[in-house]
């Protein structure tokens, strides 16, 4: 189940929020390790560390790392146990953090008996890398609607509150710490079982109700962590959450704007024009309404996810939304957003169509 490996740092690669890059030597050849220092204490040049190769021995695409489980010879210091919410329970790392839900949290009050989210919008994907996509399309919305203008300067808030089907540790991922710094994301919950986020809580429905009423958000997007898990058949894979947050939206009042996975790149058949994913969580295991966005896209392909949604509308998406039709500037304007390649999945060059169906 694990392959466990000792190596040496031989240098440090790159730093974001929550977690390090590193050059690792395993066995005499160089590895690149990723370590949290939240967990692990922070990893130096010459330090020897312990490793889990599993992924990268398999050829897996958890972004080509070796994960640094510990320093053995330099353990961190004791932290200070502020909550008491564990999370990847039971396995070796389990963490306990702060739960935003939690009796002794500061926000206990205000979510105790709280029990909607007031209409508010939430975006819902299966792929974290719809994640920039999302936002690209809500800045762009707001700037062209004059929101970010006078006499309204303030730009939409936006909450990211990430599911646990892919990446538990928020800190993998690259694109929330850009669209932060960017100023584009405001804040990450993480929910269930992932954890590293500015706020944590228990479920996907105590993220939406903090993301409403602790951090302010207008706007809510909620996919999982970077790393989908997919094995080929038609119930096998964490993007079927994607419907149970659709679920979950609309238990609480809000207003569910559902995401579609559409390509014409990938090279699996499965994927191509609307993804049967999509069809799968939005058609099947969704049991609420959602507005269903889907482009104009024109030409054959545009009239392939035409029919594709209308077929799907007809029965279990009652909400379809044909948008305007896409031009190419729109791929160049998309690609100056601030967002980095997820680990695994498409972007903007790769498969600009991705893109833009969720900016929708």
């Amino acid at each position: 189940m694990i392959t466990w490996r000792n190596g040496t740092v031989s240098g440090t690669r790159r730093e974001w929020p929550g977690a390090v890059e590193l050059d690792v030597s395993v066995d005499g050849a160089p590895v690149r390790a990723l370590a949290y220092p939240a967990l692990t204490g922070c990893p130096r040049p010459g330090d020897r560390v312990l490793v889990n190769t599993t992924a990268l021995d398999l050829g897996l695409g958890t972004g080509g790392y070796a994960l640094v489980i510990a320093v053995p010879d330099r353990l961190p210091p004791d932290p200070e146990l502020a909550g008491h919410l564990v999370k990847a329970r039971y396995s070796p790392l389990q963490a306990t953090v702060l739960g935003a839900d939690e009796q002794g949290s500061p926000h206990h009050d205000v979510l105790r008996d709280a029990d909607d989210i007031g209409e508010m919008p939430v975006v819902v994907a299966d792929l974290h890398s719809a994640l920039p996509a999302v936002l690209a399309g809500v800045f762009s919305s707001a700037e062209r609607s004059g929101v970010t203008s006078p006499p309204s300067p303030d730009p939409p808030r936006v909450v990211y509150v990430m599911q646990d089907g892919g990446a538990l540790p928020a800190w993998f991922s690259r694109t929330c710490a850009t669209l932060k710094d960017a100023g584009w994301l405001a804040a990450t919950v993480t929910t269930g079982q992932s954890f590293g986020g500015d706020l944590e809580t228990v479920t996907v429905h105590t993220g939406l109700l903090a993301a409403r009423h602790v951090l302010g958000a207008d706007i809510a997007v909620v996919t999982q962590g970077p790393g989908n898990l997919g094995t080929g058949t038609r119930w096998g894979f964490s993007g079927v959450a994607a419907g149970e947050a659709v679920n979950a939206v609309a238990a609480l009042a809000g207003r569910a704007v559902a995401s579609l996975r559409v390509s014409d790149a990938d090279p699996r058949e499965r994927h191509r024009g609307v993804s049967h994913h999509s069809l799968t969580a939005y058609g099947r295991v969704a049991l609420a309404r959602a507005q269903v966005v889907v482009p104009a896209l024109g030409g054959e392909f545009g009239d392939r996810v035409a029919a594709e949604a209308a077929v799907e509308s007809s029965t279990r998406l009652p909400t379809v939304w044909p948008t305007r039709a896409l031009s190419q500037p729109g791929i160049t304007c998309s690609g100056d957003a601030p967002m980095t390649k997820p680990n695994g999945e498409p972007d903007v060059q790769d498969d600009p169509k991705t893109f833009l169906v969720r900016q929708m």
